[in-house]
């Protein structure tokens, strides 16, 4: 199987927070939980795009992330999984949903990020993307990403077929769509029926006038452990039972639905087909144990930084506040990324040509376990809180990110720098060339790669072997 499947919609951090209570709180009668892990992971339409992947075709998830810690995290969580991420921009803070666990039961869920704002324009490449997709699926959280109004003329336009997983609080989905995939509560919400009948009929009845208000092909409404109701234009409901019964977390089983649903119709299946296999799928998703077996555990959480490292402008806090300030007065964001093992005057005259490119500099910086994967177990010479520190320190440099990946596509991600710089002997001249390897990156949000050439004679590697063969000389002495 070839071809692009894009899910479209609004992201969220999840983080599960996991501990024992064995006390009530001394000045209040609730219950204390002391913590003993976290796991963080995509939701919302990050959730639905990771279940996408693993069934034959890329998946891209065109979004909103915020310049915050929060949105550089999910970047790096999707990305990590295979994810093309396509980021639209977000002003203010990413939505996190915390839920507090105990024992496989939630205690309380905390939601932050506040109220959301209107995304930022999606770029061409992102309109090409839709144009060009096996499979489209809008996995609406309500935060406005399925309102913005070029994806939606854009989805108006697209061939491929178009799965849309509404919210109540989101708009109507685009009409011609192939199939909408609401639960029964959503549905009643979104055409303001009321239970008056027997379930089935009740659903029947919100599924069809949803159909005929949207002007889609179909409604598939979910009815949990039972399964769900199909109705087409003009034919009696398919009622699909699920295969099995099973009690579970259900979280994220409504995006596992949507987006098999979405693989089957890319793959050429008729709708009816698509919505047995999405309800098998979904079914099959709760009685494995939910998301918590279905999604892998992520890698640890980025190296954290210290208030001494964000006064002094390092990690994705500072970094995402100054894009977002120079953003906001219209400058241009430049970034440029590397090991910096031994800081030598190569790298000075590198970053210094790449800070007059624009009105900040961001240097993407690999981490320890990122420099020993690149070259060798017996590097990195310098921590990587020593290398931050120093780059930091230089007048050129106005933020450093430490990324973990062997490559800085997930960071580069969540920036969305105006300008890429790369330094070094790149070809520039000739076709058959090498090109920059994050150039299909930068494009995704319009950027621009540029090269900048090293000086010459400066080389971390050709310092390090000079000390090493000096180290080895035998010293003359008195005979």
């Amino acid at each position: 199987m070839t071809g692009r499947l894009v899910v479209i919609g609004d992201t969220l951090l999840d983080r599960d927070v996991e501990g024992v209570v064995n006390r009530l709180c001394p000045d209040s009668p609730v219950p204390v939980l002391d913590e003993s892990n976290h796991l963080d992971r995509p939701g919302g339409a990050g959730l639905a795009a990771l279940f996408a992947v693993g069934h034959g075709f890329e998946v891209a998830l065109v979004t909103a992330l915020a310049d915050d810690a929060g949105g550089a995290r999910l970047s790096s969580l999707l990305t990590a999984a295979g994810v093309q991420v396509y980021a639209l921009p977000l002003p203010g803070a990413t939505p996190e949903k915390i839920r507090l666990r105990t024992r496989g039961r939630v205690l309380l869920r905390l939601d932050r990020g506040g109220a959301a704002g209107p995304p930022g324009e999606p770029s061409d490449a992102i309109l090409d993307l839709l144009a060009g997709a096996a499979g489209i699926l809008v996995s609406d959280y309500g935060r406005g990403v399925a309102a913005q109004p070029t994806l939606r003329a854009a989805l108006a336009a697209a061939t491929a077929p178009v799965v849309w997983d509404p919210h109540p609080r989101g708009p109507a989905a685009v009409p011609g769509i192939r199939l909408t995939c609401p639960n029964e509560v959503e549905v009643r919400e979104l055409t303001g029926g009321t239970p008056g009948a027997s379930r089935l009929i009740t659903a029947s009845r919100s599924a069809n006038g949803l159909r005929e208000r949207w002007r889609v092909g179909a409604v598939a409404v979910t009815l949990g452990g039972d399964g769900a109701l199909l109705c087409h234009a003009g034919s009696t409901p398919l009622v699909v039972p699920s295969p099995t019964s099973a009690d579970g977390d259900t979280c994220g089983a409504g995006d596992r639905f949507a987006a098999t649903a979405t693989v089957a119709l890319a793959r050429g299946a008729l709708v009816s087909e698509a919505v047995q296999q999405a309800v098998a799928e979904a079914s099959a998703y709760v009685a494995d144990g939910g998301v918590a077996v279905a999604v892998p555990a992520p890698a640890p959480e980025p190296v954290s930084v210290s208030v001494a490292d964000r006064e002094q402008r390092i990690g994705p806090g500072p970094a995402g506040a100054l894009v977002a300030q120079v953003r906001a007065a219209g400058g241009t964001v430049v970034a440029t990324g590397g090991c910096f093992d031994l800081l030598h005057a190569g790298h000075v005259a590198t970053l210094e040509a790449a800070r007059r490119l624009g009105d900040c500099l961001v240097v993407c910086l690999n981490s320890d376990d990122s420099v020993a994967r690149l070259k060798g177990p017996d590097r990195p010479l310098v921590p990587q809180y020593d290398r931050s520190r120093l780059l930091a320190a230089l007048g050129c440099v106005d933020a450093v990110v430490i990324f973990d990946e062997s490559t800085p596509h997930a960071a580069l991600s969540w920036l969305r720098p105006d300008v890429w710089v790369k330094g070094g002997d790149y070809g520039t001249g000739g076709a058959d060339g090498p090109g920059l390897p994050e150039a299909e990156i930068v494009h995704r949000w319009g950027g621009h790669t540029v090269v900048v050439p090293y000086l010459d004679g400066r080389s971390t590697t050709a310092m390090i072997d000079a000390a090493r063969t000096a180290a080895r000389q035998p010293t003359g002495g008195a005979r």
